[in-house]
């Protein structure tokens, strides 16, 4: 039966309560699984959502007598209910029914009404009741008869008394204020004890069930011989309160009957009525003699508020005569109930991404205790990111600020019911709320940067190191993945030079590096996390390529002839300290593994003839030569490196001796050319600083740079030049190279030179280019020399720093003398002659070739 009270449901969501409620009934002793109401339907509740929404009842006491099916919504009874063992004589029978669900989470409150059931029969508490009544008693005189017990209520107690047919008495029946039914036995004729002793009378107590049940008293008059007086009370109802909790043998009231009777017939004895409890009896004791009640039991408020004493005085004559009275107890609260907190509903644990105000508890505040002692408050410690909402007796745990599970995982949550008695009671309920992680932090390196440093020729597979990362999350939130950003190097993917774990962060080599072709390796690694989503965060790992002297020192000059050996031809009278010729040799290894030196092995004809200088590679004659000495003679000269174990490379030079040197007028032009070639050099610095500097001028302007069709360099070489003058039967060849850095002075570097390159281009210095060269000159003393091994003879070595380019014009640089980005207009006019013709002039021959190289163009125009 659906009962809707004042509008709609009586329930609980995130916006509060709506008034109404929905009660239903049922019958007591009711089958197990008798539907009580539908109520997903008079919720307003889906069926296909309750299973979802996890619907069901939220106290024990509704779990225990109901269940709800999630197939139908339906409530059923789970046990019988004995309603006079629920709520013994109490004139309704209401059990609180309590409804959750989830998603939102909602409370609905139910009543249902547990009926009656006519199943006991009225029942009296003797079967046998003997009346003693005087034969003088008066006509209508009344005494009271046991009244029946009948444990179900409403109609189906007990409804009328019916007294056997007599013409002596009739039956009187009183209704009480409690509403019960007071049988009275009331004489209707005088008696005679003469004529008869004893009356037997049967009382019957029908209730009005239907069908209506019955239960019968035998009830025996006994005619007594005449006690004119029967005691009397002051008054018929007395009237007390007291508190509940009274100390026991504490003094209620003092009854007070009389008898003008005398003797035995006055003395008078005070009872408990037949109409008093058992109950009553064991918490108030009466005092036969003196009428004295006093209390013996505990006297709740919370059990019964009202209680009515029976109460009967009775004198000791023949017949005894009695009188009735009633004490009727009003019981005082006292505030001496703590007040009883619920948990209805929690949710645990919570995501620490839950929005403010989100309902994380449920819970039914009550005290047994009525009025200001039953008015309870609930709280929570003002330090928790928790506050209580209240609905009238039910109270919501929300969140009042953001959750962190990485600060705070955990919260004992402490709630306070506080009633409002004086003094006021207390109950704490403490609760664990676990707060569960969400992916909201990112993995983090222990590091900003890594280095790692490996030797080249390494094997596949080696550890370069190890990458650590920390997510402060848990569980899949903070298991981490790591792996490397698809970046390339040398035009080759990432992962084709490196491997990473990617469970522990281990950086693993994936081929053998070559320091020749690659120095520095610089590897993104990139760490997730598995959340969903996924988060992540990067760092950058620098591989630093360790050279290992793994190249023999290579020959460039003197070159190798058709026998194997490189001859050179000197004349007979050479003094000593004549330059034979200089051994120059590179090595592609850096550092003390790029050193070199130089000496003769034994295997040659004669070591003493001649004397190598170990760090320049320069062959001097020892001596002069005699007669005796070998006219050809073979050299067999050693370059070694200085690494560990040292490599090293040799060639064999065969030289001649000659009555007089074809050649002898070159080699004394020798010291004319090393000073036009230091002289050449300088200027090509001055020049190439100029240069620089009026480039660097018009590109800061801004537009005139595009307009003038010049470009910004991007390349290590501003400018190369080549010169292969030739000395006798050897053959020096020269490349110089300006090398021009911002903040710094320009840079010089004499190097041996390779085949030039094609006509138009400029070769740019990258990759192993970048490396510096050893090189060394055969001649050309007194041009300052520098090399690491101790063979070459570069100039002021070039620093690491960031280049300006490799070509200065594109194209039209050269093709037009006056271009305003031509660096040749810089160099007096005969600068820009052919390289056919300005070869002639000593020192400026090399200048139109370096242009050329330097401008991109293949010559000038001028040339033809």
């Amino acid at each position: 039966v659906y009962c809707p009270e004042g509008g709609s449901p009586y329930l609980f969501s995130l916006c509060g309560w709506v008034s109404g409620q929905i009660r239903y009934s049922v019958v007591e002793e009711s089958e197990l699984g008798t539907v009580v109401g539908n109520v997903a339907q008079d919720l307003g509740l889906n069926v296909a959502d309750l299973s979802g929404r996890r619907l069901r009842l939220g106290s024990d006491e509704s779990r225990r007598y109901f269940a709800v099916s999630l197939a139908s919504g339906e409530l059923l009874v789970n046990e019988k209910i004995d309603r006079e063992r629920l709520c013994a004589a109490s004139g309704g029978c209401l059990l609180p029914v309590q409804v959750v669900t989830e998603n939102p989470l909602e409370l609905f409150r139910l009543e249902v009404e547990v009926l009656d059931l006519n199943d006991n029969s009225p029942s009296f508490p003797t079967s046998h009741r003997l009346v003693r009544i005087a034969e003088s008693a008066p006509m209508a005189a009344r005494f009271p008869l046991e009244s029946a017990q009948d444990p179900d209520v409403g109609t189906n107690t007990v409804n009328s008394y019916r007294l056997s047919p007599s013409p002596h008495f009739s039956l009187d029946v009183r209704t009480l204020k409690d509403g019960r039914l007071f049988p009275e036995l009331v004489l209707e004729q005088a008696l005679d004890r003469e004529q008869q002793r004893e009356h037997q009378l049967v009382l019957t107590a029908i209730d009005g069930g239907n069908p209506a049940r019955s239960g019968s008293a035998q009830v025996t008059v006994v005619v007594l011989d005449s006690n004119d007086n029967a005691p009397v009370f002051s008054q018929a109802v007395y009237k007390v309160s007291v508190l509940e909790n009274t100390p026991a043998d504490t003094l209620l009231t003092q009854l007070n009957a009389t008898d003008p009777d005398e003797g035995s017939n006055g003395e008078i004895q005070y009872s408990f009525g037949v109409q008093t409890s058992d109950s009553v009896r064991e918490l108030f004791a009466l005092d036969p003699s003196t009428g004295a009640i006093r209390v013996q039991g505990a006297v709740d408020f919370e059990d019964s508020g009202f209680y009515e004493i029976h109460v009967r005085a009775r004198d000791r004559g023949v017949p005894e005569m009695e009188a009735h009275c009633v004490l009727q107890v009003e019981v005082e609260d006292v505030n001496d109930n703590a007040p009883e907190l619920l948990l209805t509903s929690l949710v645990n644990p919570v995501p620490e991404n839950t929005p403010l105000e989100t309902v994380v508890g449920l819970f039914n505040v009550r005290d047994r205790d009525s009025g200001l002692n039953g008015a309870v408050s609930l709280g929570v410690s003002p330090d928790l990111p928790f506050q209580i909402k209240s609905f009238q007796n039910h109270y919501a745990l929300i969140t009042r600020e953001t959750l962190d599970r990485e600060r705070v995982s955990r919260y004992l949550v402490q709630l306070t019911a506080r009633d409002a008695g004086s003094p006021s009671l207390t109950t704490e309920t403490t609760v664990w709320l676990n707060i569960s992680d969400v992916n909201d932090n990112a993995p983090g390196f222990s590091r900003g940067f890594y280095n790692a440093f490996v030797k080249e020729n390494n094997p596949p597979g080696f550890l370069l190191c190890s990458v650590s990362a920390a997510d402060p999350d848990e569980g899949d939130n903070s298991r981490l993945t790591y792996s490397i950003a698809g970046s390339e190097i040398q035009g080759a993917p990432a992962s084709s030079f490196v491997h990473i774990n990617p469970d522990n962060g281990n950086l693993y080599a994936q081929r053998a590096f070559d320091f020749e072709l690659l120095q520095v390796l610089q590897i993104q690694v990139v760490v997730q996390d598995s959340g969903s989503p996924p988060l992540s965060s990067n760092v950058t790992v620098y591989v630093f390529i360790v050279d290992q002297n793994d190249n023999p020192p290579a020959i460039l000059h003197p070159g190798i002839g058709r026998e194997g050996a490189a001859p050179h031809r000197i004349p007979q009278s050479a003094p000593p300290g004549y330059m034979v010729t200089k051994v120059t040799a590179v090595d592609a290894d850096s550092g003390h593994n790029a050193w070199l030196s130089y000496s003769l092995l034994p295997q040659s004809t004669d070591p003493t003839l001649f004397r190598l200088a170990p760090y320049t590679g320069e062959i001097r004659t020892a001596r002069a030569f005699q007669d005796t000495d070998l006219t050809a003679q073979k050299l067999v000269v050693l370059v070694k490196d200085n690494g560990d174990p040292a490599l090293s490379s040799t060639v064999t030079i065969l030289v001649f001796l000659e009555d007089k040197a074809p050649e002898e007028s070159a080699n004394e032009r020798i010291p004319t050319l090393t000073l036009y070639l230091i002289v050449s050099l300088a200027i090509l610095s001055a020049v190439s600083l100029a240069g620089l500097v009026g480039l660097t001028v018009r590109c800061v302007k801004g537009a005139a740079l595009g307009a003038a069709g010049c470009c910004v360099p991007t390349g290590p070489s501003f400018g190369k030049a080549q010169y292969q003058p030739s000395l006798g039967g050897a053959t020096i060849d020269v490349q110089v190279t300006a090398t021009i850095r911002w903040h710094s002075e320009p840079q010089l570097r004499l190097q041996p030179s390779s085949p030039p390159p094609p006509s138009g281009s400029l070769r740019a210095l990258s990759g192993s280019h970048a490396k510096r060269r050893r090189t060394g000159f055969g001649g050309g003393e007194g041009i300052p020399r520098r090399s690491r091994g101790g063979g070459g003879a570069a100039a002021v070595p070039a620093r690491s720093s960031a280049w300006l380019g490799d070509r200065v014009c594109r194209g039209r640089c050269c093709s037009s003398a006056r271009s305003s980005c031509c660096l040749p207009r810089l160099l007096p006019r005969r600068a820009t002659r052919c390289p056919r013709t300005a070869s002639r002039a000593p020192g400026w021959g090399m200048w139109p070739r370096t242009w050329a190289l330097m401008c991109g163009a293949s010559r000038p125009a001028a040339c033809g």
